[in-house]
């Protein structure tokens, strides 16, 4: 609102009433109508006191009708919710400036630029309070920040600061339109870029930053945006390569060594990646990120006692730190001590703490205080992370089910038989598939002790093949794939199998097999047989209850949107069932189904099932998985360094009264997940449409 605008913005047509009202209340302070528009504003926030717009509006009109303390308390309180909203710091600065007091004026403004430095205003009012003090260096700092921002389209500048302030939507809307009147803005399209990365559209984010850098190869915070997409991606070779040539220029650079420790971690060369974090730490010791970098590969690779230290000196560098809480949380033998939870209520109590801390904190609380066995506030905490991580989520169900229905139409027994003989005919990988928290990390450290076996990680490289098959933008009622693969040749099958086992090369050391662990590969079986039809498939299923509640308690570094509530655990839960008994029904003894509970039971017994399945000989070390070495990066990671234990069975019964709807929900999974070919719905009827039976 620091712009004068010459006509009203447009509506959307998805508009809420709110922000139908926050705009107009927008466009009367363009037109100088400060009255009318701070009696709307707070009209307004009777209703929504937290909305940080309209409390920004309030502060704004305020300002311009001289009622400077008010704005200023307004401001206090917007920042109590809001913190790192940059306009409201250059708001304040503004204020002091009203006031003539220079000094907080410029502090306010720093703060604000510091957080978006797309604000041309800040920079302009920075300078002359610089000058007027007589201080030249840091004026001149600013006017080149002026002149910067004064180089770029006036869209471009609009889009960055609210892309800054996280306002994605509107900034999107801007950047887009630039680009329907000069293509080739470098900048627009960088910036065009980040948001898609942060919305996790990276494959998009990728293609524009490959088209910025034919434009202009030299330009390193674009190659620097483009190797964290591909990281991101699980590219980590060609991360790498992106940063050899960043670091040829400048070897020092910190974000530069920082995202290359990333790759050597993503490349399973652990102790490079320490080594290399260790560097960082000793140039920066109080930078909290680093330190919860350099604890994940310590735990990564089983050194307990320090991966805890250096979670407890990320906590302590940045107090309000919910990632290095959690982090502690999910080793999941680590147990807080009284003081550390009472902190860490204190910190999620605090009004102003950002969205991510809190939903971190959360989950964090909910395993403290369940291993006290306080399962009621436990449930609590569990209840308001998932909630919260749930609303921030853009997860859509039928998505899902709308593959799944694809699956089952397309790839039926016919269409197998049809094409039996496609694809490359190794036989290295073993998948390991099924929902997470099923006891597939237990499966693959009784595999990746036998001498033949590579344990690797869960690798992306299918998701990619998958994505690429869809096209770039896949239609949800209609979606391209899977019904694509009834139209591809036996070569470009064998195409797409040479080229897996060929990007997977990176994750191995030369022993003759390997596993891939991605849990969601079960959605995509009938891709991988055309492809690798001598690969070995294993289904690790747990019971619907134990598994639902262990993914509802689980906080994922990313992907698996469909475990923060209970409605969509079940019903992706059932989904999974439907699609697992199809493969059962159209590839009939192609899967291994392994049951948790079964593995618990009878170790030795499973573990020979699992190896014969395999075509490996027995060895004794399978039995004697939680003796090796070998890195592990998922959250069962601690559980699989220590003997079979069977506590984790029923945990869930300790939150019996709170997850009777999960049990509506489930209905008959809760016996059909163990019968042969179960969750296969009957030909008639498509998957993920049966209501749950009671």
């Amino acid at each position: 609102m620091t712009q004068v605008a010459a006509k009203p913005a447009a509506a959307s047509a998805d508009e809420t009433p709110i922000e139908r009202e926050v705009r107009r209340i927008r466009d009367l302070a363009r037109l100088g109508d400060h009255a009318q528009a701070l009696a709307a504003a707070e009209a307004l926030a009777a209703q929504v006191p937290e909305n940080r717009d309209v409390l920004y509006a309030i502060a704004y009109s305020q300002r311009h009708l001289r009622q400077t303390a008010a704005a200023i308390a307004t401001l206090d309180r917007l920042e109590r919710s809001h913190p790192r909203f940059s306009r409201l710091h250059e708001e304040r600065g503004l204020c002091h400036v009203a006031l003539r007091d220079a000094s907080r004026a410029i502090d306010a403004l720093l703060r604000a630029v510091n957080l978006n430095p797309a604000l041309p205003n800040s920079w302009a009012m920075l300078e002359r309070l610089w000058r007027m003090s007589g201080d030249r260096t840091n004026a001149d700092t600013a006017a080149a920040h002026v002149a910067t921002l004064g180089r770029l389209a006036p869209e471009v500048v609009r889009a960055t600061a609210l892309f800054a302030d996280q306002e994605l939507g509107p900034a999107e809307d801007l950047v887009r339109a630039r680009l329907l009147q000069k293509g080739d803005d470098v900048e627009a399209m960088r910036l065009l870029a980040r948001i898609g990365i942060a919305r996790q559209i990276l494959d998009d984010a990728e293609l524009l930053l490959e088209a910025v850098l034919e434009l202009a190869p030299g330009y390193r915070a674009a190659r620097h945006d483009y190797a964290f997409t591909l990281v991101e991606r699980h590219k980590y070779r060609e991360a790498r390569a992106q940063l050899e040539i960043l670091l040829a220029d400048e070897p020092g650079h910190r974000s530069y060594r920082a995202l290359f420790a990333a790759t050597c971690v993503g490349l399973g060369e652990q102790t490079r990646a320490i080594a290399m974090y260790r560097e960082l730490l000793a140039e920066n010791p109080q930078s909290a990120d680093l330190l919860l970098s350099l604890a994940h590969v310590l735990k990564t690779v089983g050194d307990r006692d320090a991966a805890i230290a250096a979670y407890r000196a990320a906590a302590a560098a940045r107090p309000d730190f919910g990632d290095a809480y959690w982090s502690l949380a999910n080793l999941k033998t680590y147990r807080f001590e009284e003081a550390e939870i009472e902190r860490m209520r204190a910190l999620e109590a605090r009004a102003n703490l950002g969205l991510d801390d809190r939903i971190h904190l959360c989950f964090a609380l909910g395993k403290a205080l369940e291993d006290r066995g306080d399962y009621p506030d436990s449930w609590r905490y569990y209840e308001r992370g998932n909630a919260l991580k749930r609303g921030a989520s853009r997860y859509r169900p039928e998505i899902i089910e709308n593959n799944t229905r694809g699956q089952i139409a397309v790839c039926t027994r016919e269409f197998f038989a049809a094409r039996a003989g496609f694809g490359a005919g190794d036989r290295s990988p073993i998948f390991i598939v099924g929902l997470p928290r099923s006891g597939s990390t237990l499966i693959e450290q009784i595999l990746a002790s036998h001498s033949e076996v590579e344990g690797t990680q869960e690798l992306a490289d299918v998701q990619r093949i998958v994505l690429e098959l869809q096209g770039r933008e896949p239609v949800l009622e209609d979606p391209r794939y899977p019904r694509v693969l009834a139209a591809m040749p036996a070569a470009e099958f064998r195409r797409l199998g040479e080229r897996y086992l060929a990007d997977t090369l990176a994750y191995r050391v030369g022993r003759p097999r390997f596993i891939d662990k991605m849990p969601n590969n079960f959605r995509h079986i009938g891709l991988i047989h055309l492809m690798l039809p001598n690969a070995k498939i294993i289904d690790a299923r747990r019971e619907p209850m134990a598994c639902c509640f262990g993914n509802l308690k689980q906080l994922f570094a990313n992907g698996q949107e469909f475990s923060y509530s209970i409605a969509d655990i079940a019903r992706y839960y059932r989904t999974y069932l439907e699609l697992m008994g199809h493969w059962d029904a159209v590839l009939p003894g192609r899967v291994l189904r392994v049951l948790h509970e079964d593995v618990v039971a009878d170790l030795e017994g499973s573990a020979r099932r699992i190896l014969e399945f395999c075509e490996l000989p027995f060895e004794p070390a399978c039995l004697e998985f939680y003796k090796s070495g070998r890195s592990v990066r998922t959250p069962s990671a601690e559980q699989v360094r220590r003997p079979i234990f069977r506590d984790g069975l029923h945990q869930w019964k300790h939150y019996e009264p709170w997850l009777e709807p999960l049990r509506a929900a489930l209905g008959d999974a809760l016996t059909r997940y163990r019968e042969p070919f179960a969750g296969c719905p009957p030909d008639d009827q498509p998957p993920s449409t049966r209501s749950p039976q009671p």
